[in-house]
């Protein structure tokens, strides 16, 4: 990657995800600090027979959840059901709503518990025998490289760049970043390999590119309109399979962040690698 293609990166779009594995929002605008983004992954629902934070990547479970739609409005979000009924996430009885439509009791809460956990079913696995199989399902415990409360999976921060979405042939939102970087024609994919430890500038706001972001098996499900795409999995699995944060040799598209200097991201905003 030459130094030219990098200075001519842009920020393309910007994401956050108010509800862990709902769909996410679009927005002009993203404030970020050590914490993550402001209002990304605040909320979750907590299994009540297992305790485990619900996700996606148990897809036997909980691959509804990415019909639900999750919008912030002031203090609270408003949830979208997809039979056209909403709730929000201060309304009495939203944990009846929510539970009745996954087919299990759950819990909406707002403050990571010490030690929550999610299942991240074997991807592999997944797609090879279905996603109602009985798979592998690890542990995974959640938000270890972030400070505060939220959410996330590990990192405060996840972007990707256009070169490697154009690459594997598929939409943003299945990766469910934070951040889309544009990048030039000729602009090679899977380029944030490379930039582990390297300085990101957006626009006044720094970053350290912590490592490959690894791949599960949600880019794959329906999200919402969009019907399910096994290459969003596969093709990473084949061409991008690198170390991830010691944990083996995984399929990876994307970069894990860390929030150097808060502030606030904008579409449009320069990138800059240092």
């Amino acid at each position: 990657m030459s130094a030219d293609a990098a200075e001519h990166m842009r920020v393309e779009s910007l994401y956050r995800y108010p509800i862990k594995s709902m769909l996410g929002e679009s927005v002009e605008t993203l404030s970020v600090n050590a914490g993550g983004a402001e209002g990304d992954r605040k909320f979750a629902l907590i299994d009540e027979s297992s305790g485990r934070v619900a996700s996606a990547k148990q897809a036997r479970l909980w691959r509804t959840l990415l019909s639900c739609g999750a919008v912030t409005e002031q203090r609270r979000v408003r949830i979208h059901l997809p039979d056209g009924s909403t709730t929000t996430t201060d309304e009495d009885g939203v944990d009846d709503v929510l539970s009745q439509f996954v087919g299990r009791s759950v819990r909406l809460i707002d403050s990571r518990p010490a030690g929550a956990s999610i299942e991240r079913a074997d991807p592999d696995q997944v797609l090879d025998k279905g996603v109602d199989a009985e798979v592998d399902a690890p542990i995974l415990e959640l938000g270890l490289a972030t400070p505060g409360d939220s959410f996330t999976d590990l990192a405060p921060v996840h972007a990707v760049t256009t070169a490697t979405l154009e690459r594997i042939g598929v939409e943003a939102a299945r990766y469910r970043p934070n951040l889309v970087i544009a990048t030039p024609p000729g602009f090679p994919a899977y380029a944030e390999n490379e930039w582990t430890d390297q300085i990101l500038t957006v626009g006044g706001v720094r970053l350290r590119a912590m490592g490959p972001t690894p791949r599960c098996v949600i880019p794959t499900l329906e999200h919402g309109a969009l019907p399910r795409a096994p290459h969003a999995l596969r093709t990473p699995a084949a061409e991008n399979r690198v170390d991830a944060f010691g944990l083996g040799l995984l399929p990876c598209a994307g970069t894990y962040l860390q929030v150097l200097t808060a502030g606030t991201l904008q579409i449009g905003d320069p990138v800059s690698l240092d």
